[in-house]
């Protein structure tokens, strides 16, 4: 099982970013895929949740609104389309095949996320 995440990078304020989730070595469209995120000094927290048939989404009230999770099972990704992006959302983004923080979650190196003022 692996998980790739990609598309972060430095933006300004306001600013949008795709984050993509890029999965292999499982069946792909019997898993949600949750969107967690890190900022320095921080607990690890969820941002936004996509069940496995795509037919329900969830996002922490933090980013409701700005955030829309998606997937494309025929091509094994799950994206994380960030807009009017905020300094308080500069953290290391990963994605998981869970919606929940569990201990058995082996986390991928994460795509990085600076938001500037």
């Amino acid at each position: 099982l692996q998980l790739v995440e990609s598309g972060g990078g430095l933006v300004q304020a306001g600013g949008s970013l795709r984050l993509s989730c890029a999965a292999s070595g499982f069946t792909f469209d019997d898993y949600g895929i949750g969107w967690f995120r890190q900022a320095p000094g921080k607990e690890r927290e969820g941002v936004s949740c996509i069940s496995s048939r795509n037919t329900n989404t969830y996002h922490a009230n933090s980013v409701k609104g700005r955030f829309t999770i998606s997937r494309d099972n025929a091509n094994n990704t799950v994206y994380l389309q960030m807009n009017d992006l905020k300094p308080e959302d500069t953290a290391v983004y990963y994605c998981a095949t869970s919606c929940v923080i569990v201990r058995s979650i082996s986390w991928g190196q994460g795509t990085q996320v600076i938001v500037s003022t």
